[in-house]
């Protein structure tokens, strides 16, 4: 089960959310209970719904509102997903400091920092809230210094050679 560990899948490659998302299965497996906290994402009605099915072990959840990208929204559409994100941060606060689940995935957290949403230093007080009974997983594009010396593992995901998708 948990260790309390913080683990880091950042990189310009995809599948930093399917090597969390296997985490999480694992770790419900094994009788542990998972959080995943989705930030950056666009609403994806069936991805939700599928996630959905693992529920109790595993909780999704998503307070952005926007159907569309981050970065495609008008600056007052980003300023409230912003409000949206830091209630997102609120909660994952509050998962911590009540030891809510045994592993807590942030998905795209670094995004937030690399948006200046967050700070770094905010992203390290909040991952000291965690027991010693709780790992945390966090995913994103780009991972500051201080971040990768907290860490207890980090797993850069890169792209060598990419196929174009299936649509």
């Amino acid at each position: 089960m948990s260790t309390g560990k913080v683990r880091v899948y950042y990189g310009d490659g995809r599948g930093k959310t399917s090597a969390a998302l296997g985490c999480a299965i694992h770790e419900a497996c094994n009788g542990g209970s998972v959080i995943i906290i989705e930030f950056l994402k666009k609403k994806n009605e069936e991805e939700i719904r599928f996630l959905s099915r693992l529920e109790p072990e595993i909780r999704v959840f998503r307070f952005q509102k926007s159907d569309r990208d981050y970065r495609d929204l008008d600056e007052k559409e980003q300023f409230e997903e912003q409000m949206n994100m830091v209630n997102g941060m609120n909660y994952a606060r509050k998962v911590l400091q009540t030891g809510e689940c045994s592993t807590l995935v942030l998905d795209e957290v670094l995004g937030l920092v690399d948006n200046h949403i967050i700070s770094e230093e905010d992203l390290l007080h909040l991952l000291d809230l965690r027991s010693e009974d709780t790992d945390v997983i966090l995913t994103g594009r780009v991972l500051g210094d201080a971040l990768l010396e907290y860490a207890d593992s980090v797993y850069q995901i890169c792209v060598k050679k990419d196929a174009p998708e299936h649509e």
